[in-house]
């Protein structure tokens, strides 16, 4: 039986390679985008099952009517996919409080929103699955990128709290922790007014990095993020946390490790107490 889909941030990327699959494979699916014409092409491709509006995440009036449009065109929504976002560049003394709002507000604030929006009809319908597409920085710290790794931080925070408030009434919570992907979000990301060219030796390296991540041919493929989060919603019991790509599982089993590595010295020299 086809699920009923809602996604954000389908315009480019990962969120439209997956919109494009589940379409494929007959899910229906509600994409949503800033500029919904971005998917025209697709919601003629198949004009059956794929539904475009317009939404922007920081907008709760825009999330309300999503949620009633999925809500009133598919009878319900079985899986949200909390996909907008963007990563702002910029280390901590160089980003402003106006762009960290903007960081916050769309990368945490507006898929708490969303998911606040969706909650009453799955606990009306019996359950659901919210999908949270987070990052390897969302465990993982990188140089440069301290507000989008503080957002993705505090998204992982929002699902696990969201998975220990709702088990009990079916919900499904899964984050995803995409590694390095083609996409434009390296392209995208935008430079804090304020540069400090002291942080140069730590954050240039990093910046050069996003820039060509969407033109390296040795880097993940938003293919396969599609097909791992498809596949996701047919396990009966899915994973709180899910790496996605090659690169994914070595960069958090370093972080982890140093984690364990670090606590396990801490509480053996008794500084805890």
């Amino acid at each position: 039986m086809a699920r009923r889909w809602l996604v954000t941030g389908c315009s480019t990327g990962l969120g439209r390679a997956l919109v494009e699959r589940l379409a494929g494979a007959g899910e229906r699916v509600l994409a949503t985008a800033r500029k919904p014409e971005t998917l025209a092409d697709l919601a003629a491709r198949f004009p059956d099952n794929l539904v475009t509006q317009a939404l922007d995440v920081r907008d709760p009036d825009a999330c309300a009517a999503v949620v009633a449009a999925a809500a009133d065109r598919f009878g319900g929504i079985d899986v949200l996919v909390n996909n907008a976002g963007f990563g702002q560049v910029g280390v901590v003394e160089e980003v402003s409080d106006e762009e960290l709002a903007e960081q916050f507000a769309t990368n945490v604030y507006g898929p708490w929103r969303l998911t606040r929006l969706v909650l009453p009809l799955w606990r009306a319908q019996g359950g659901g699955h919210a999908v949270f597409v987070s990052s390897v920085a969302g465990l993982v710290p990188f140089p440069g990128l301290a507000a989008y790794t503080a957002s993705k931080f505090a998204l992982e925070g929002l699902a696990e709290s969201l998975a220990q408030d709702t088990a009990h009434l079916g919900v499904k919570v899964t984050i995803v922790q995409p590694g390095g992907f083609s996409t434009e979000y390296g392209v995208t990301a935008p430079l804090p007014a304020a540069r400090v060219s002291a942080y140069e030796p730590v954050a240039g390296p990093m910046l050069h990095g996003l820039r060509g991540m969407r033109d390296n041919p040795q880097i993940n493929r938003p293919e396969l993020f599609a097909e791992v989060v498809h596949r996701l919603a047919d396990l009966p019991e899915p994973p709180l946390r899910l790496p996605v790509g090659e690169d994914a599982p070595q960069f958090i089993s370093t972080a982890l490790t140093a984690r364990t590595k670090e606590f396990e010295e801490v509480t053996a020299a008794r500084l805890h107490v």
